[in-house]
């Protein structure tokens, strides 16, 4: 093929090329669009058979030629094919771009390959066939254009598993044919969107006989589509699909995988593992484009390497693996006239890939005046705010003045800010209330707020300033707001939705590592105290680490040498000290403590061991720079020293009583270790009863119903028992609630005294109750409310006074044969001990018992060896 020179040369044919392409022909504009494979839209056709593709965001306009509608891969890929050759698109498959080098008005493009002209196979949406030569020729030939469209998406730069065994050839990076695999136990690693389908695709032919089981590293399903996920959820409650969140693969063999969960590892049967866990952008390629290469020497004495030269190429918005280049807002990169749309830009959804191919065409043709789509529904959410600023100028001033947007492209921000809400607070607005439910988290793009730390005195507060954040508690906890926070001036806040703020810390590593950074400064000022400051922990926080921990695991080990101190974030520990021999329980840690502190003021060696209790997340600190903050700051090494000492007293209490105490200390250690081993590690407060003391009158079970409605929280006669201390089944009101992971109403909530509840939205779909891990949830039919007392007296409507609803319904409720309206009466929700919130006393379980059996306990206050002086 002689060279070819065109206006605009389109580098992919997916969904945003192929909208370039039909929008360039349509205006008449020569092009050529080039790519790789031998087929078009390389994105769908690498879509599993069968796949439902979607079409959101649905309130987005779709602008494009080319048509487009949920519907099947095949059905999308046919119509593409369709449409592609009614406008003669002109097309070159089986062509691989090496390098883009010239200017703006004169790019070269080598392209490599039997390059072919496209045309409609006779099957709509599959490839040509073998009558077309497949690229792999050596042949290059040369591609002149005036402006250059990158529109080569990222699915072939997979992020791949680095475990062990990682590389065996039965772990795949993609799906073709989900029909293709019978009678195997297959283990899909990633619950996004493609993760999901995968997973559900092995199981749509009841023909086939698959074991499917999906991995989630985290509790939450923030990269996935609400559908999806709903879908998922379908399937496993149906039996047909195993959902293993807060997992990662550690070891792959030939049949197995082995695990790390919240529990700890576990090994399973393996014949295949898909690994879906998002790709980066090509970035050698990219940066490459048109870029100057100069020499740069080796420090180890080799052979000087080739490297960029700054300032030329394409530039990335950041060195992270999974940053997208810098673009203006029309797309356009560092390199006047190459553009990039699509997945390579950061939008990956299809809508949005369309909509900037139609764009870029329509830019480049001199239209400077077509707004993207998204504009109206953006000017909508800044119309309330002050001055006067176009979207454009709004979203560029939100991503400069917020930390955690720096790291955000310009095109990410349309996205993102169309799942967020932004407000203007007048000086002394209040933005929320202590003890307030909420998990969203709030960034401060101008002004600042003031928290109100101190509940008896407003007047003690502190400052949080232009560019940070707040409310990363409720993020990250689920606990309701810990203090109010007002404006401290006119401020401009950005208000981001729970599962908006995780999907931005998926996508965005340097959003997470800025809410990272600032949640373990603030949770080292709560903790230490001692009147330090941000300014003070600087110097430790620039070389902290956040260590995940799995159950049974130790950070510290009697007898070893460190002085790095810990402090458990997620999670809590268990501290041992080896004693005749044996390992002697001393204490529990629950998150919020800190550990390491007598290594550290002492030099000596490590006097205990602390291992994890659940799977955990420790800040580690570096013991150089916390000695030098002890040097600086007195009042925290007397915090320091007072804690050590009292672990030191702990210490020689054992010493002191080993041998008359051998079997009081044997018995309280197996105890504690039987507690931990029944979820006490996940808890806040547990319901213990002592079996010395219970009679069996069942009190604690009668007065949990009478104050729920007739609905006990607690089964008394359920639990495990080591030597006589019972564990019934009753909610722990874990520190990171298992319960709270997928609730679609978002109906469970942390109170301000701990308790962890269940509010009236909750809609039956029993999502907590197969998440909790220690079956104290259950559903029930929710019951009537109670008539007042001159309809209960004179027509026999409902309970009457003090008669427990749920049991009158049961004997008393009037069907109607009609099923949706009995389905309304009969309905279930789920149901939990709620600490008898509201109720005066406290738990009615603990008043109830006549001889003091039951008793209620933080971990921490009850899992101590101290307990045996007594």
């Amino acid at each position: 093929m002689s060279e070819q020179k065109v206006r605009i040369a389109i580098v992919g044919s997916g969904p945003a090329g192929l909208s370039a392409a039909a929008r360039a022909k349509q205006l008449g504009i020569s092009h050529l669009l080039i790519e790789k494979s031998d087929h078009l839209s390389d994105t769908i056709y690498k879509y599993q058979k069968g796949k439902h593709v979607m079409a959101t965001p649905v309130q987005l306009p779709r602008r494009s030629d080319m048509k487009f509608d949920a519907g099947k891969r095949e059905a999308v890929l046919g119509l593409w094919d369709d449409l592609a050759a009614e406008f003669a698109i002109d097309a070159l498959i089986n062509a691989e771009v090496l390098s883009i080098t010239g200017q703006d008005g004169d790019f070269v493009l080598k392209v490599k390959g039997a390059a072919n002209r496209w045309q409609r196979p006779d099957k709509p949406g599959e490839p040509h066939g073998p009558n077309v030569a497949g690229a792999g020729s050596d042949q290059v030939q040369e591609i002149r254009a005036e402006k250059v469209i990158l529109a080569i998406g990222t699915q072939g730069n997979p992020n791949r598993m680095r475990v062990p065994g990682g590389d065996l050839p039965h772990v795949q990076y993609q799906l073709d044919d989900p029909n293709a695999y019978d009678n195997e136990h297959i283990t899909v690693v990633g619950a996004g969107d493609a993760g999901i389908e995968n997973a559900l695709g092995l199981l749509e032919d009841p023909k086939l006989d698959n074991v499917v089981t999906i991995l989630n590293r985290t509790a939450d399903f923030s990269r996935a589509k609400g559908p999806n996920v709903q879908a998922m959820f379908a399937a496993r409650d149906e039996g047909r699909l195993t959902v293993m969140p807060e997992t990662t693969p550690a070891l792959v063999e030939n049949g197995w995988l082995t695990v790390e969960t919240r529990d700890g590892p576990q090994r399973f049967r393996c014949d295949r593992i898909i690994a879906r866990m998002g790709s980066a952008p090509p970035r050698a390629f990219v940066e490459g484009c048109c870029a100057t290469f100069i020499e740069q020497e080796d420090p180890d004495g080799g052979k000087p390497k080739k490297v960029i030269k700054p300032g030329t190429g394409i530039e990335f918005s950041s060195p992270d693996r999974e940053a997208y280049p810098k673009l203006s807002p029309q797309f356009e990169s560092t390199v006047p006239g190459i553009f990039v749309v699509g997945a390579l830009a950061g939008y990956p959804l299809i809508k949005h890939c369309m909509n900037q191919g139609y764009d870029v065409v329509e830019f480049i043709n001199g239209n400077t005046s077509l707004e993207p789509v998204d504009t109206p529904l953006l000017a909508a959410k800044f119309s309330a705010l002050p001055g006067r600023r176009s979207v454009d100028e709004w979203l560029e001033f939100l991503r400069e003045n917020v930390i955690i947007l720096n790291g955000v492209s310009p095109l990410q921000m349309r996205e993102f800010m169309l799942d967020s809400d932004v407000r203007f607070y007048r000086a002394g607005d209040t933005v929320f209330e202590r003890n307030e439910p909420g998990s969203s988290l709030f960034a401060i793009a101008s002004g600042s707020v003031l928290v109100e730390v101190d509940p008896r005195d407003r007047s003690i507060t502190v400052p949080i300033e232009t560019g940070s954040i707040f409310g990363e508690v409720g993020l990250i906890s689920g606990r309701p707001r810990g203090a109010t926070v007002r404006a401290a001036e006119d401020a401009i806040i950005v208000e981001v939705s729970r599962l908006s703020a995780l999907k931005l810390m998926a996508a965005v590593p340097a959003a997470k590592e800025a809410v990272t950074r600032i949640s373990v400064e603030r949770q080292l000022l709560q903790i230490f105290k001692s009147g330090l400051t941000s300014a003070d922990l600087a110097d430790v926080l620039d070389d902290y680490k956040i260590v995940r921990v799995r159950a049974g695991e130790a950070i510290i080990n009697e007898g070893e040498e460190g002085y790095d101190v810990f402090v458990i974030r997620v999670g809590s520990m268990v501290v041992e000290r080896t004693v005749a021999g044996r390992p002697v329980f001393l204490s529990y840690l629950p998150a919020g403590s800190y550990v390491g502190e007598m290594a550290l003021l002492d030099g000596g060696r490590r006097t205990a061991t602390v291992r994890a209790a659940i799977k955990s997340e420790v800040i580690r600190l570096n013991g150089d720079k916390m000695r030098a903050l002890l040097a600086r700051n007195a009042r925290l090494r007397e915090r320091f020293e007072t804690d050590m000492a009292n672990r030191q007293r702990l210490n020689s209490f054992i010493e002191a009583k080993k041998e008359s105490f051998s079997g009081a200390v044997d018995l309280y250690s197996s105890v504690a270790t039987f507690l931990v081993e029944q979820g006490i590690g996940d808890a806040t407060d547990v319901l213990l009863i002592d079996e010395k003391l219970c009679v069996g009158c069942d009190n604690c079970e009668k007065a949990c119903a009478d104050s729920h409605d007739g609905l006990s929280r607690l089964n008394r006669e359920a639990g495990k028992t080591y030597a006589h201390l019972h564990v019934p089944t009753s909610c722990r009101h874990c520190e990171h609630p298992h319960c709270m992971a997928d609730c679609p109403p978002n109906a469970i909530h942390r109170g301000p005294d701990g308790e962890v509840f269940i509010d009236d939205s909750c809609i039956g779909c029993g999502n907590c109750q197969r998440n909790c891990p220690y079956g104290v949830i259950r559903m029930e039919m929710v019951p009537p409310k109670k008539p007042n007392l001159l309809s209960w007296l004179f027509f026999g409507r409902g309970p009457g006074p003090g008669e427990p609803s749920q049991k009158w319904a049961k004997a008393n409720l009037p069907l109607t044969g009609d099923e949706k309206k009995d389905a309304e009466l009969t309905k279930k929700r789920a149901i939990k001990c709620d600490m008898c919130s509201g109720i005066p006393g406290g738990p009615a379980c603990v008043r109830a018992c006549p001889t003091g059996a039951a008793i209620r306990v933080k971990p921490e206050e009850f899992l101590t060896v101290a307990r045996l002086e007594a």
